[in-house]
C-alpha cells in the first residue's frame, strides 16, 4: 500500500482539514513570546532522552536576544553519543534561514553543520555534503547532525505551509494529525496532540505537541525525548503511537498478503538444494498451506488439479534466508520480507516491544519473519548497554535467565560490562535451560578466556582480532574496541600460530562466529561524502532524506590512517575465509538495516572468498542448524513449513542475484516483494 493509500485509510478517524491546523498554528504563533520563536521558549525549556527506558541524556531550549534558537543536547550511549550546540535562525512561516551546529556526533567526530537561505539561494555544508540550491518557494533544510527539538520546527512549518514542503537537499515532507491524547504526570495532567511527518523514513515519524503548539515529545520503544518532569507519560504516549502504527500495518498485511486458499505449483524452476549446495534446473515445487508437498524434477511431481501454477523460468526457487543478528524494530518485519528474509535472530531489545512484533508477525495481522530472541544481560556502569536488565550478581543472573526461558527465548546474549568471573556461572546455568549462549566479549577477558568459560558463538568479527590485542586493549566497553581493531587488525595474520590456537579452540567447541563484516566495512571504509560501500548498489532506490544516511561515512580516520583502516577490513575478510576453511560454523547476521544489510552481508562472504552456493547454504540450512529448526526450516523438502523465496538470476553462481527477489512466501502466504518496496517508498 503507497503511502498516499495510508492516510487515506485512516482519515475517517482522523481527518486532514489544513484550514483549520493552519489556524491552530497561527494562534500558538500569537501567543508566542515572539514571532520568530514559534516554539514559544523564550524562558527555555529542558528535555529528558530516553533511551530504552533509561535516562541518558537531555537537550536544553532557549530564545537568544536576536530572536534565534539555541538548542543543546547531549546523550551517553556505551560511551558514545552525541553533543551538539545549535543556532537556528527563523524566517517567514517558520522556514530556517540559517543553522550553524557544532559539537561532535554519536562515534565522536567532530561536527560542524552550516546553512543559510538569503536571496532566494539555500546553501549547505556538513560532514557528507556541499552544495546550494535556487528555489523560488517554500523550503525546509533537514539538517543532518542537528538537535532532536528541530522536528519540532519542521512540524510547525508544515502546519502553516497547509501540510506540505519540499525538503532541502531533496524530498518532500507532510504532516497528518493523529489524535489527541490526555497525560498525566507527578500530580500534573495537560493534553497532547500527536502528528506524524511523511517523508523523514520509510514510514510516518509520529511526533507531539503541547497545548500551545511547541514541541512537547517524539517517543518509541528505543529512543524518546520528552519535556523534562514528563517522563511517565512515556508509556501511554507510546501506547497511543502504536495503537495507529498497529492498525496502519494490519492495513498493509491485509492488501499485501495472498493466502491462496489452494496449492502452489512452481514449475520449472532452479532449485537451490541446500544441504548439498548446489542447483537443478527444470524443478517443480508444490506448496499447500503452510507446508511443502513435494519437490522434484518437472514432471516427475505430480501437480493437483486446483493448484495454481507459477512459471519459474529463469528464476532460482531457495529456501527463505535468515538473519542471525537484528534488533527488530516496528519498520522492519516488512523490510525483512521484501528482501527475503523470513526467519530472524533478535540479539537484543525491549522485552514487551519484541513479544508484540513477535506476535503480531506470528498471527500475520503485520508483515515480518519468524523470530528466534536472545535475551540480553550486561551489567551497570557508565558503558552499560541499554537495557533494563542487569546482572551484576549470580543471584541477578539466575533470575535473569529464568525469566528469558520461561518467556521462550532460545538464548542468552552476554554483554561488554558483565563481570568476566560470572560468565561460567551463566553459561551454566543458560546451558541447564538448554540455551545457547554468546554475546560481546565481555571487557577485561579474551575471546579465548570466553569460549573456554561457556560461550557457544561470538558476535562480531572485532573481538576475534581483540583477541590478539589483549596486551594493549583491554577494556572494550567503549569506541576502542572498534578503533583499536581499525588501527592494529592489518598486523593480524590469520595464518599465524596464535591464531590457528585459537580456531582448533573454536574446532574443539563448536564455537560459532557471527561477524556481521557489513558493520566493519561500514565503520572502517565509509568516507564522507562517498556513498557507502554496503548500500550503493541500492542508494538510487530510497526515499530521499534515508539516501542521505549513506554518504556520511564511517569512523573518524586519523591522519595517515587511511590505507590502514581498509587493510584492517581486508584482513577481517582473509579471517573469516581462514576461519570458514577451517570448519567453524559461519553465521549470515547484519547488526544494520533490516534486509539490504543481509544482501551485502552475503556479498562480503564471498568476497572474503566462500562460494556462492556455500555462502546461500549458510545463509539457509547452516542457520536453521545452529537454532535447531532444521527439521522444519532451512532447505526445501516434503513436510517442511512452506518459507521460499523466488530469485531472478542465479545466487549460487552470483551471490549478488540474492538482491532481485521477486516473490516471498512466508508460512504459505505470499508477498511480492515490489509491492512491500513500493508501500514505504523504495522503488522495486
Amino acid at each position: 500500500m503507497r503511502r498516499s493509500q495510508v492516510a487515506s485509510t485512516f482519515s475517517d478517524h482522523c481527518p486532514w482539514a489544513p484550514g483549520s491546523l493552519r489556524k491552530t498554528y497561527e494562534t500558538s504563533l500569537a501567543n508566542a513570546q515572539t514571532a520568530s520563536n514559534p516554539t514559544g521558549e523564550a524562558a527555555g525549556a529542558r528535555y529528558t532522552l530516553v533511551l530504552s527506558g533509561n535516562r541518558a541524556g537531555f537537550q536544553t531550549v532557549k530564545s537568544n536576544s536576536d530572536g534565534s534558537l539555541q538548542f543543546y543536547y547531549e546523550f551517553n550511549d556505551r560511551g558514545r553519543g552525541p553533543k551538539i550546540d545549535e543556532t537556528v535562525v527563523l524566517g517567514k512561516n517558520g522556514l530556517p534561514v540559517q543553522i550553524d551546529a557544532s559539537g561532535n556526533d554519536y562515534d565522536k567526530a567532530p561536527v560542524e553543520e552550516h546553512f543559510s537561505l538569503k536571496d532566494g539561494v539555500a546553501k549547505w555544508k556538513n560532514r557528507a555534503e556541499e552544495g546550494s540550491k535556487t528555489i523560488s518557494g517554500d523550503a525546509y533544510y533537514v539538517s543532518v547532525s542537528g538537535a532532536p527539538g528541530e522536528q519540532g520546527l519542521l512540524a510547525h512549518a508544515l502546519l502553516v505551509a497547509g501540510g506540505h514542503l519540499a525538503l532541502l537537499p531533496a524530498g518532500e515532507a507532510s504532516i497528518e494529525k493523529l489524535g489527541d491524547l490526555k497525560i498525566e504526570a507527578n500530580g500534573q495532567s495537560r493534553t497532547v496532540t500527536q502528528y506524524a511527518i511523511s517523508g523523514l523514513d520509510f514510514t510516518p515519524d509520529p511526533l507531539w505537541l503541547d497545548q500551545d503548539g511547541t514541541f512537547f515529545a517524539s517517543v518509541s520503544g528505543w529512543f524518546s525525548i520528552i519535556r523534562e518532569g514528563w517522563e511517565p507519560a512515556l508509556d501511554a504516549m507510546l501506547k497511543a503511537q502504536n495503537d495507529i502504527a498497529d492498525a496502519r500495518a494490519a492495513a498493509l498485511a491485509a492488501k499485501l498478503g495472498r493466502n491462496p486458499g489452494h496449492p502452489v505449483a512452481f514449475v520449472h524452476a532452479n532449485l537451490f538444494d541446500s544441504p548439498t549446495a548446489t542447483s537443478f534446473n527444470n524443478s517443480t515445487v508444490v506448496i499447500s498451506g503452510n507446508k511443502i508437498l513435494a519437490a522434484g524434477d518437472d514432471g516427475k511431481v505430480t501437480v493437483p488439479k486446483n493448484a495454481e501454477v507459477i512459471d519459474a523460468t529463469n528464476q532460482t526457487l531457495l529456501p527463505g534466508l535468515w538473519d542471525m543478528h537484528v534488533h527488530l524494530s516496528p519498520n522492519d518485519g516488512l523490510l525483512h520480507i521484501a528482501a527475503g528474509v523470513t526467519s530472524v535472530r533478535d540479539m537484543a531489545n525491549d522485552i514487551d516491544q519484541l513479544a508484540a512484533m513477535q506476535r503480531h508477525f506470528d498471527e500475520g495481522s503485520q508483515i515480518g519473519p519468524r523470530v528466534l530472541k536472545a535475551g540480553f544481560l550486561d551489567g551497570r556502569g557508565p558503558f552499560q548497554g541499554p537495557t533494563k536488565v542487569f546482572a551484576d550478581s549470580e543471584q541477578e543472573a539466575k533470575d535473569d535467565i529464568d525469566r528469558y526461558a520461561k518467556l521462550g527465548y532460545v538464548q542468552i546474549k552476554i554483554y561488554s560490562s558483565i563481570k568476566p568471573e560470572l560468565v561460567p556461572r551463566i553459561a551454566s546455568m543458560a546451558h541447564g535451560h538448554g540455551l545457547r549462549v554468546s554475546g560481546h566479549v565481555p571487557a577485561f577477558m579474551t575471546a579465548e578466556q570466553f569460549v573456554k568459560d561457556g560461550a557457544d558463538e561470538i558476535q562480531h568479527m572485532n573481538f576475534i582480532f581483540l583477541n590478539f590485542m589483549f596486551d594493549k586493549v583491554q577494556d572494550t566497553r567503549g569506541p576502542a574496541r572498534f578503533t583499536e581493531v581499525a588501527a592494529r587488525g592489518a598486523e593480524v595474520d590469520p595464518d599465524s600460530p596464535q591464531v590457528q590456537d585459537l580456531i582448533r579452540l573454536f574446532k574443539d567447541r563448536k564455537t560459532c562466529l557471527d561477524p556481521t563484516l557489513n558493520v566493519f566495512e561500514g565503520l572502517f571504509t565509509d568516507r564522507p561524502g562517498k556513498v557507502s560501500a554496503e548500500y550503493a548498489a541500492v542508494a538510487d532506490r530510497m526515499p530521499a532524506q534515508i539516501r542521505r544516511g549513506f554518504f556520511y561515512g564511517g569512523l573518524e580516520v586519523p591522519d595517515g590512517m587511511d590505507q590502514r583502516y581498509q587493510d584492517s577490513f581486508r584482513q577481517m575478510l582473509k579471517m573469516t575465509r581462514v576461519l570458514y576453511d577451517a570448519g567453524i560454523p559461519i553465521e549470515a547476521g547484519t547488526d544494520s538495516l533490516a534486509g539490504f544489510g543481509l544482501h551485502r552481508e552475503l556479498e562480503l562472504d564471498e568476497q572474503a572468498g566462500i562460494p556462492a552456493a556455500r555462502v546461500l547454504q549458510l545463509a539457509t540450512l547452516g542457520a536453521a542448524r545452529i537454532m535447531n529448526r532444521d527439521q522444519e526450516l532451512g532447505s526445501i523438502a516434503s513436510g517442511k513449513l512452506a518459507d521460499l523465496i523466488l530469485v531472478e538470476g542465479d545466487p549460487s553462481l552470483h551471490v549478488s542475484d540474492i538482491r532481485k527477489v521477486r516473490l516471498v512466501i512466508k508460512n504459505g502466504v505470499l508477498f511480492k516483494s515490489a509491492d512491500l518496496y513500493r508501500a514505504i517508498g523504495v522503488k522495486p
